[in-house]
């Protein structure tokens, strides 16, 4: 039995474990299974790679994107550039090797929705899907800002957002957890009125379909 399975912290919203058990039904893949490893601490990682040996290949989520890093053999180039993995490819031999897969699937969903005037995004939040999202609009020559409740190098406060902001940067991109099922009537504390119809707004978060941060 070939085991893969998703690490993260909590597991209950995401669709992974449902969606890779549906694709492992086929008779191609009888020879596999995919788990949710829902661990509170980073630190249980060795523990769930001892005791599961089988274990082939790993999808990392919030919030051990970027705290995995020091438990993995090797990263790859791009992975290491953007300072956060969400794959984890296991040999043979049992070397670990982190991936990123995030910059690309968000390059290729947003590439196709952009128009000329969108040339400087806002990325709310400043975790690993952060990182993932900024390393892509840099390969699509957009300049990014990230936004943060504690402001660090190349980041704003939130409530330094206004009127002004909103002039300057035609895409919003939602990175933080906040709307993420079952909280669906939360969401990131900026001035919505201040959005466009020349504004381009997207949200990480797929559970639920339509976030508040996107009703509003």
């Amino acid at each position: 039995m070939k085991v893969y399975g998703l690490l993260g912290f909590p597991l209950s919203v995401s669709f992974s474990k449902k969606y890779f058990t549906d694709k492992f039904s086929k008779p191609l893949f009888e020879s596999y299974t995919y788990e949710n490893f829902d661990i509170q601490s980073i630190d249980e990682f060795t523990q769930i790679l001892d005791q599961n040996k089988n274990l082939k290949g790993l999808n990392v989520t919030i919030p051990y994107k970027e705290s995995v890093q020091p438990f993995l053999n090797k990263i790859s180039k791009k992975a290491h550039q953007i300072g956060a993995v969400n794959v984890i490819k296991i040999s043979k031999k049992g070397t670990l090797k982190g991936y990123n897969s995030d910059w690309y699937g968000f390059k290729k969903s947003i590439e196709p929705l952009l128009l000329p005037h969108h040339k400087k995004a806002l990325i709310l939040g400043t975790g690993g899907a952060a990182k993932a999202v900024a390393f892509a609009l840099n390969q699509l020559n957009i300049l990014s800002t990230f936004v943060s409740r504690t402001p660090e190098q190349n980041s704003i406060d939130y409530t330094k957002i206004n009127e002004t902001t909103f002039d300057n940067f035609q895409i919003i991109i939602n990175c933080t957890p906040l709307g993420t099922h079952p909280n669906t009537d939360e969401c990131p504390n900026i001035p919505f009125e201040f959005i466009s119809k020349k504004h381009l707004v997207y949200d990480l978060i797929y559970n639920p379909e339509k976030t508040e941060f996107l009703k509003r």
